[in-house]
């Protein structure tokens, strides 16, 4: 099961978060996994940076964190913590829609819950090209 639990306010409508969490399925299954019990907490810069650096010792912004805690390997499961505002700054940046954005960083923890990194170069042109075929996929 998916949920998506905003702690702030939710820019999206439910219609989006229904179509997200259908998308982020069929992904998965695309993957040749199961979806487990996945948690996205949607928080502010703040929230995250703590959490960076109470579990990661990072003391940096970042959009996302994604902690695993699957007990089969066919089965994926965790918790995603985004940053709200690194998404809103990512899409003014990049000038892109927000939703758009935000369905990228989702994406992205999904892949790291199946398996893909993106510490090294050819890692991170892998894990975009992940991330593209993906949008691509949604309805």
């Amino acid at each position: 099961m998916i949920s998506i639990n905003f702690l702030l306010d939710n820019p999206f409508s439910k219609i989006q978060e229904l179509q997200i969490k259908k998308w982020l399925q069929e992904c998965i299954h695309h993957e040749g996994k199961k979806p487990g019990d996945i948690t996205y907490v949607i928080c502010d810069d703040e929230y995250l940076l703590h959490i960076n650096l109470d579990f990661l010792q990072h003391d940096f912004y970042t959009d996302i964190i994604t902690f695993s805690n699957a007990n089969h390997p066919e089965i994926i499961s965790g918790e995603i913590y985004v940053s709200l505002s690194r998404v809103i700054e990512n899409a003014i940046m990049h000038q892109v829609d927000l939703f758009d954005e935000f369905c990228r960083v989702c994406i992205h923890g999904i892949l790291h819950l199946v398996g893909y990194d993106d510490h090294a170069h050819d890692d991170i042109i892998e894990m975009r090209g992940k991330e593209d075929y993906y949008l691509n996929l949604r309805p």
